[in-house]
């Protein structure tokens, strides 16, 4: 077995379970891409087993913290079982949902959606990577399905010095499904579409949108990054009168036009335009428009806390702009899923662009992910999705 040893004072945030072994920490030692090895303060003190990745500033992830722990087939599957049984206990309102959520579930890297009958993994560090068949195997042997698809095809493997990998790993079959949420049908693609096919960490959101719609009886409502119009849907499920969807992939918006008429709801209350979100905010400022509602649900513009400050400039000016579009009494749900941007940082920025805006609101409510995309008290990293809900006054 090969050993890293730590320099001196490194070995803190790992005896508070912290899964993380930064390049800077490594005092010597190395092994190939994903092998384990074992890790030791610099007495040689027992640590942690730990995936090593050579290329990568995270160098090792953690997993196991017991000397005595094998890791092995049997020790993956019974993390896959554990994550899995979590699951279990959650209530959650749809037949997809998140199954393995990395480190949050001792699986660091690996990161497993069930949409249905159908499993999507993405293996995002070279631990993952390596071990990938045994996954595979431990996850159709502990769900009782026969089909998984691999999309891991996200900047995040480049980092591990891998390459894109995408295709079915077991089993095969269609692409183009549809899930059950809040019971709305929705429509996806786990070949074509961002992350596994889907953002099923907004599901509770998208639920909290629904009746906020409801019960405030708002009418003109503005989708903002649309993607294949889950907000929407929940807009007019929530008795939006009209739904305005900006989104620059045309793709995206006709599985948008499709979610809306599958649901049942009359074409003429939901208007789709392809375009670049921000010109479009500032068209619609130009134009004098007023909207009850607006959604704000960008991609990731700051994956590391490196790109913050050029994120944080991003999301102060459609944060500026959208407060701007609001009616008096109009809510705003915004977010970021950028892991560069803590809580209290995304709160400062969307304070400073109501500033800007000349617009004060009530923070009604703060929003994170789905439950089944947990973060941990020993991993606060996982907490990458962040939401606000502000009522301009």
């Amino acid at each position: 077995m090969k050993t890293i040893r730590l320099r001196e004072g490194k070995e803190r945030s790992l005896r508070k379970g912290h899964p993380w072994i930064f390049e800077s920490a490594i005092a010597r030692g190395g092994a190939d891409a994903g092998e384990t090895v074992r890790v030791e303060a610099h007495d040689g003190q027992f640590l942690a087993w730990a995936a090593f990745s050579p290329a990568s500033r995270i160098r090792a992830r953690v997993w196991s913290f017991q000397q005595d722990q094998r890791i092995d087939a049997a020790f993956l599957r019974s993390r896959c079982a554990t994550a899995l049984r979590a699951r279990a206990r959650f209530d959650i309102p749809s037949d997809a949902m998140r199954l393995v959520h990395g480190e949050a579930d001792g699986l660091p890297g690996l990161v497993v959606d069930r949409y249905g009958d159908t499993l999507v993994a993405q293996f995002l560090s070279a631990g993952a990577e390596r071990w990938k068949p045994v996954l595979a195997d431990a996850l159709l042997a502990e769900t009782g399905l026969q089909r998984l698809y691999e999309r891991s095809d996200t900047s995040s493997r480049g980092l591990e010095a891998l390459p894109p990998s995408t295709g079915w790993l077991r089993g095969d079959g269609p692409t183009a499904l549809t899930l059950r949420e809040h019971g709305w049908t929705l429509g996806l693609d786990i070949a074509q579409g961002h992350k596994t096919g889907y953002y099923l960490d907004q599901r509770e959101s998208r639920a909290r949108f629904a009746a906020t719609v409801r019960r405030l009886g708002l009418q003109d409502v503005l989708n903002c990054y649309c993607y294949t119009g889950g907000f929407t849907v929940a807009a007019l499920a929530g008795g939006a009168g009209q739904v305005t969807s900006v989104d620059s992939s045309g793709p995206a918006l006709a599985l948008a036009q499709e979610n809306v008429a599958r649901n049942g709801f009359h074409a003429g209350r939901a208007s789709f335009i392809e375009a670049d979100v921000n010109a479009r905010l500032r068209q619609f400022q130009a134009e004098g428009r007023r909207f009850d509602a607006i959604v704000l649900d960008p991609p990731k513009f700051a994956p590391t806390v490196t790109h913050a400050e050029r994120a944080a400039r991003a999301y102060k000016d459609i944060n500026r702009l959208a407060l701007g579009l609001l009616q008096p009494g109009g809510v705003l749900f915004t977010f970021s899923c950028s892991g560069g941007i803590s809580a209290d940082l995304f709160h400062k920025i969307v304070a400073g662009a109501g500033i800007d805006a000349g617009v004060d609101a009530y923070i009604q409510e703060r929003l994170g992910g789905a439950p089944d995309h947990p973060m941990t008290v020993r991993f606060p990293e996982g907490e990458y999705l962040k939401g606000l809900v502000l009522m301009r006054m």
